[in-house]
């Protein structure tokens, strides 16, 4: 955890090319976004990765439930940068930046994903970084592939 958000340190055995799209291409995003369990649908996702562009996602849950997310990448530079912004609560306005770095390593890539987390507790700092983990592993299952 940093002082104001989550930081995340992950290795993939894929080129940063390859897990730089599975970030930025609809189809992959809607594959890794939510983990397994979840499905984010093509037609309820706008996300072209262009800066000062918004994006939006819809995720159904296992239970039929559904999560509306909303954004805006902030800067797009492959195959090594990507910053966003993120939230769960569209209607609230607030929104968490994230920021994703990825350089070359022995494994592949490495991923440094450091996320905000205003008003969280560390429990729900906890949560969102177990969240993203299991998002990560599918990405990186794709990635990989």
């Amino acid at each position: 955890m940093t002082e104001d958000g989550i930081r995340i340190d992950r290795e993939f055995a894929a080129s940063p090319t390859a897990v730089f799209a599975a970030w930025t291409t609809p189809e992959s995003f809607s594959r890794w976004f939510g983990g397994r369990e979840v499905t984010v649908p093509l037609d309820g996702l706008d996300y072209r990765a262009e800066a000062g562009r918004a994006w939006s996602a819809m995720m159904v849950l296992p239970d039929g439930n559904t999560i509306d997310w909303a954004g805006e990448f902030v800067e797009v530079d492959p195959p090594s940068r990507l910053v966003m912004t993120l939230t769960d609560r569209p209607a609230e306005g607030e929104r968490a930046l994230l920021t994703v770095e990825l350089t070359p390593s022995a494994a592949g890539t490495r991923l440094v994903m450091t996320q905000q987390t205003p008003g969280f507790t560390e429990e729900q700092r906890l949560g969102t970084i177990a969240g993203w983990q299991t998002f990560l592993d599918v990405l990186g299952e794709l990635a990989e592939a």
